[in-house]
């Protein structure tokens, strides 16, 4: 049994999109060239069929990746949640206790988190550790180099941007 894949509406929609845009269109795209590579003769030396080939299986790779994908999807609208408790959509404001830098986090799913936009996946270790945490809570995450300790500030909930 296959976990479930918390994600956006918004996620959901672009993954389905891009899986019926490679089962309806891409794979014909891909087919044609096989069949016109094929037709330039010798396939043993046939650079063009080789590629074809390559791309065809890289497609079929990624097309039951979303399969998988889109059939264990748990689509949540995180503005229907109430945000008093750190929880799937939640933004966080953390203050670092020893050096006062203040960092915000939004929880988002695997295939949505982008930590340079400061969305990190429900199940990285820092959302792990916040998860079901108030403001006030002190939370302490252990990193490869070091351990540090923050303050939440604050748990809300806002529009979140992919």
């Amino acid at each position: 049994m296959h976990e479930k894949e918390p994600m956006t509406k918004i996620t959901y929609q672009k993954l389905s999109l891009e899986l019926e845009n490679l089962k309806t269109i891409e794979r014909a795209k891909v087919a044609k060239e096989i069949e016109e590579a094929r037709d330039l003769g010798d396939l043993k030396e046939n650079a063009e069929y080789h590629a074809a080939k390559d791309k065809q299986g890289l497609m079929e790779a990624r097309i039951v990746e979303l399969q998988d994908l889109t059939s264990r999807a748990m689509v949540i609208d995180p503005s229907t949640l109430a945000h008093e408790r750190v929880s799937f959509g939640s933004t966080v404001e953390l203050v670092d206790t020893q050096s006062n830098e203040e960092v915000s986090y939004t929880i988002v799913g695997a295939n949505e988190s982008n930590p340079n936009k400061g969305l990190i996946s429900i199940k990285s270790p820092l959302a792990k550790v916040l998860l079901g945490k108030v403001a006030g809570d002190n939370v302490t995450i252990i990193l490869p180099s070091n351990k540090k300790n923050f303050d939440i500030e604050e748990v809300y909930y806002k529009e979140i941007e992919l």
